[in-house]
């Protein structure tokens, strides 16, 4: 990478630069400053990687990254439009409590929002936290909580025992209630390999790619801020046996040239150059040629990380699927639908219970949009397997049996 030191100048700021260097006779002479023919700067020291705590991570990669935030964006949109589901048994409930206070889970927000703050926190932190407010010993409210702001409290054998929360430099703690033993706080997590406690976040698996691809636009702005033009160098030829430039002349020079035709507001101003300066431009590297590929590159690593296909984000590169529509089907099977199934199993195991004995949250996929070519061959298959009975091909397809249904057809 090359560094340019100097940037053009008017001609008169030059002429003013150099003229002293031609009239200086005193038998004191000035401290001079040689100039080599060719000023460049080439830098390969270690690559410096940001801080990982949650705060960097949140405002680093999605705050300022587009791809990423699209990312945490699709995904929680996604999974919390999904509509849930109650069965007792083997059969459906269409109306509960507990569907009412999934659908109306607090004064402020609805089921929709809320579950997709859940999702959101999840992608960002590798962390979520519903917390359940009892009343009379009954679940009345369910609030997401910053992921940030909740500590576990680990136990005598390291698993979580309680919670505290951290808001305005007040700290509350979240322990299970002692007669029941019901932890009012759900912690869901994303596998972590090195950490009992805490998951491990998409962000910080792509943190890399993020840095690289953030980095590729601070490096276009730079550009763009010094009239889109590639680095140079000032040279000085003077006469042979004369002195090079006095420390008051560089700094002159310097200070002028970057005054006078730095930023996009100067490009194409000509430039005079005269007591023997001359300006080299220095052509863009490969490496610079490409960086615009570098960018895609990493865009496609971030989406990776994430789980969604880079076609739904118009990514250009090397697409895998055929078609729009397959890479869609793709992300909701492969990302999204068993985000939901986690979740449902959460509610059910941490929930259910408080509001009756066996029952069990599913999600209904027949709402999907984007799976409905795929439901649609399946019915077909089912239709056509007269070997299954009416309430066997009902099971296959995610429905409730049905009153004389278990002969065939």
């Amino acid at each position: 990478m090359f560094q340019n030191w100097f940037r053009p100048a008017r001609a008169g700021a030059v002429a003013r630069a150099m003229a002293p260097m031609q009239t200086v006779q005193s038998p004191h002479a000035p401290e001079t400053k040689a100039m080599p023919p060719l000023i460049a700067l080439s830098l390969a020291g270690r690559a410096s990687w940001g801080p990982r705590n949650y705060a960097t991570l949140a405002r680093e990669g999605v705050m300022q990254n587009a791809v990423a935030y699209r990312c945490v964006r699709m995904i929680a949109e996604a999974a919390a439009s999904v509509p849930w589901l109650l069965y007792e048994g083997a059969t459906e409930l269409e109306a509960h409590p507990l569907l009412d206070l999934l659908s109306r889970p607090n004064a402020q927000e609805d089921g929709t929002a809320l579950f997709e703050r859940w999702y959101a926190f999840l992608e960002c932190a590798g962390n979520s936290y519903l917390e359940a407010l009892l009343l009379g010993g009954a679940v009345r409210e369910l609030h997401v909580l910053r992921p940030d702001r909740v500590r576990v409290v680990p136990g005598p054998r390291g698993w979580p025992a309680a919670y505290t929360y951290t808001v305005n430099e007040q700290t509350t703690t979240i322990a299970s209630d002692r007669q029941t033993g019901f932890m009012p706080l759900l912690h869901a997590t994303l596998f972590h390999p090195l950490d009992d406690c805490y998951g491990f976040s998409p962000i910080e698996a792509a943190s890399r790619a993020i840095e690289v691809h953030n980095a590729g636009g601070d490096w276009t702005k730079a550009l763009l801020d010094n009239a889109a033009r590639p680095s140079g160098a000032l040279i000085y030829k003077g006469p042979d046996g004369a002195p090079g430039l006095s420390d008051d002349q560089f700094q002159r020079l310097k200070r002028e040239l970057e005054d006078a035709y730095q930023g996009s507001m100067n490009a194409g101003r000509p430039m005079v150059l005269e007591g023997g300066l001359d300006w080299k431009s220095m052509s863009y590297a490969p490496a610079d040629m490409d960086f615009a590929n570098s960018r895609d590159a990493a865009a496609r690593e971030i989406a990776l990380a994430f789980g969604v296909p880079p076609m739904l984000l118009g990514i250009p590169g090397d697409n895998t699927f055929s078609n729009y529509r397959e890479a869609n089907l793709s992300f909701w099977r492969q990302t999204v639908l068993p985000l939901v199934a986690r979740t449902a199993a959460s509610l059910t195991r941490w929930l259910a219970p408080r509001f009756g004995d066996n029952l069990r949250l599913g999600y209904d996929a027949d709402a999907v949009a984007a799976l409905a070519a795929d439901r649609e061959s399946t019915w077909d298959k089912l239709n056509t397997a007269t070997f299954l009975t009416l309430n066997e091909r009902r099971q296959a397809a995610g429905y409730s049996p049905v009153d004389g249904g278990d002969v065939l057809p």
